[in-house]
């Protein structure tokens, strides 16, 4: 279904992100795979791709495993950029978001030999911050976000024993609205990225435009912020469905999250082709279903048809008429 999307949308570069969903299972009964996880709770922690506000590839796992646990995240990278480039396009461009717990050599590496760019929050030792704090201020640019303004500055960056340098981006929220921060108040993050530091990654951009975009340090930083909306699908995967599993069996369980995954996905489509204009793609499945589903009408049966009445407030706000023609035209599902 991800390369169903894809075709259908055609985008010129693919932004995924990698990240974990806690499931909160602390007060179900002894199962297998409820473990202590991060974040104090007991329950799951799958591993979940995420492309366009879908998850797309998922891996259920136990609680305990941290997010570059063991080759999982390695091989998830693999079989997706393998996927993409044999069923939608060998060039196209593949960037990935991730957070601080993928902060690994090994998986920085695999985006390299992989051809794909990576956008990674790096972590934030000591060396870093007294290189930082040495720096002139001309040395420093300004990126404006909406209402926040972030200082940045770039450099080389390599822990003591890794192989290479990858260019890092140290950010620092200088106004956030009309509010001026201090020093010490000052939330700063380092990204790392491959992007202008291995060709193969920008090597098949469609334009020169889309390349120079790409390489641009603001875009860089815009990507980094987007991984706050990137895990808005965690929480409508738990609106759409639920977090704790029903059996004691780990594979049951399995079976059950892979089949919400699929239900899931289907439901994320279906706002995009059906009910676009009518309600926000955003919507939570609860707002979905109270104000799209859940209304009154009457089913009448006259002159051999049968007619569906609804109320002209229905009719109205819901534009009905209009979901009614795309509910009668389907689109189909091509592999």
């Amino acid at each position: 279904m991800f390369i169903w999307r894809l075709r259908r949308e055609n985008p010129e570069a693919i932004d995924l992100t990698l990240d974990t969903m806690v499931m909160d299972n602390d007060e179900a009964q002894k199962r297998y795979g409820v473990q202590p996880t991060y974040k104090k709770v007991k329950g799951f922690q799958p591993l979940q791709a995420i492309w366009n506000g879908k998850i797309v590839d998922a891996v259920f796992r136990g609680g305990k495993k941290h997010s570059n646990y063991g080759n999982t995240v390695v091989n998830m990278m693999r079989d997706l950029v393998r996927v993409i480039r044999e069923e939608y396009s060998e060039t196209v461009t593949i960037i990935v978001r991730l957070d601080s717990g993928f902060f690994d050599e090994k998986i920085l590496q695999a985006c390299d030999n992989l051809g794909v760019g990576f956008i990674c929050t790096g972590k934030m030792y000591k060396g870093v911050k007294e290189y930082v704090g040495v720096q002139l201020e001309d040395q420093w640019d300004v990126y404006s976000n909406r209402n926040q303004e972030w200082k940045y500055l770039e450099f080389g960056y390599r822990c003591d024993s890794w192989e290479r340098f990858y260019r890092a981006i140290y950010t620092r929220l200088s106004h956030d609205g009309e509010q001026r921060l201090l020093d010490f108040a000052r939330p700063d993050n380092v990204i790392l990225t491959n992007i202008g530091v291995n060709p193969k990654v920008l090597a098949n951009c469609s334009t020169q435009e889309e390349e120079r975009r790409l390489l641009h340090t603001e875009t860089i930083i815009e990507s980094h912020h987007m991984r706050g909306a990137d895990e808005l699908p965690h929480r409508g995967l738990k609106d759409f469905g639920f977090e704790e599993l029903p059996f004691k069996r780990f594979v049951p369980n399995s079976v059950v999250y892979y089949c919400m995954l699929i239900s899931f996905f289907l439901f994320e489509a279906f706002k995009e082709d059906v009910l676009e204009g009518v309600l926000p793609i955003g919507s939570y499945a609860t707002t979905v279903r109270r104000k799209a589903l859940d209304f009154a009408a009457k089913i009448i049966g006259t002159g051999r048809q049968l007619i569906l009445k609804v109320t002209r407030a229905v009719m109205d706000n819901l534009q009905f008429d209009i979901l009614w023609q795309r509910s009668q035209k389907p689109v189909p599902i091509i592999i």
